[in-house]
């Protein structure tokens, strides 16, 4: 039998399997992750990608977008303490992670940026050449972006993606997903009839072209290792990216 959910009226939280987690309504991506077990075992799989992908506890991991804490929740449940940053334009999401994650383990440490997105942060600061993330130079073993590139505009995923390349150790890794297709135009913002019914506000879905989107991973010097068409979230690809030598 499930363990039952612990949710008191008005609580930030759930804690289910001994694991703390936001509550649905706090939870972004498909209905699925509405489901206190269908959250945690996503979390830990994707703890268990970045395995998978080469990394150890060791290294230093970026969180690129962390929103609510989907994949600190399951390195907090398949690791334990590791080094890990997590970044995002949202206030909110970095708010709660510092409440429920940080404050009990203090080897994760999450930072807002007051940066400009449509979608989740219109009134911050504006992105440019100038931009740069708040961590050291060639200080991550491993970067990860989950449905980031799907709400950026270009010249934002650009500068994004120079920053990454910057703040690598050399072998680093990124994993990143977005939408992306062949035969469409190089980007699209809100397609209509495409991965939803109705796109709902700006920047709900940018779409990538393939052979346009290899060429800004190899401007910013990376190699594309593997490509998971639409096997992600809403449709999403899966990228595995190598920084190139």
């Amino acid at each position: 039998m499930a363990a039952a959910r612990r949710l008191l009226p008005g609580a930030d939280h759930v804690r289910h399997r001994g694991s703390v987690l936001p509550p649905p309504e706090m939870r972004w991506c498909g209905p699925e992750f509405k489901d206190d077990s269908f959250f945690l075992l996503s979390a830990m799989a994707e703890a268990e990608r970045l395995r998978a992908m080469g990394w150890e506890p060791a290294k230093r991991v970026l969180d690129v977008g962390c929103g609510y804490g989907r994949l600190p929740i399951g390195l907090i449940r398949t690791f334990g303490e590791v080094a890990y940053l997590g970044l995002d334009v949202h206030r909110g999401s970095i708010e709660w992670c510092r409440r429920h994650l940080e404050r009990g383990h203090p080897s994760y440490r999450f930072a807002w940026m007051d940066r400009e997105n449509e979608r989740y942060n219109p009134g911050g600061g504006a992105i440019g050449e100038e931009f740069r993330l708040p961590v050291e130079t060639g200080t991550i073993g491993l970067a990860y972006l989950y449905s980031v590139a799907s709400h950026l505009p270009e010249a934002h995923l650009r500068i994004y993606l120079a920053e990454l390349a910057r703040v690598l150790v050399p072998g680093g890794r990124v994993f990143l997903t977005a939408f992306v297709e062949e035969g469409v135009p190089p980007v699209s913002i809100n397609p209509p009839g495409y991965a939803f019914a109705r796109c709902t506000g700006p920047l709900h879905v940018v779409r990538y072209e393939r052979g346009h989107l290899d060429a800004l991973l190899a401007a910013a010097g990376f190699r594309l290792d593997r490509f998971d068409h639409g096997a992600e979230t809403d449709g999403q690809s899966g990228l595995y990216l190598g920084v190139r030598a």
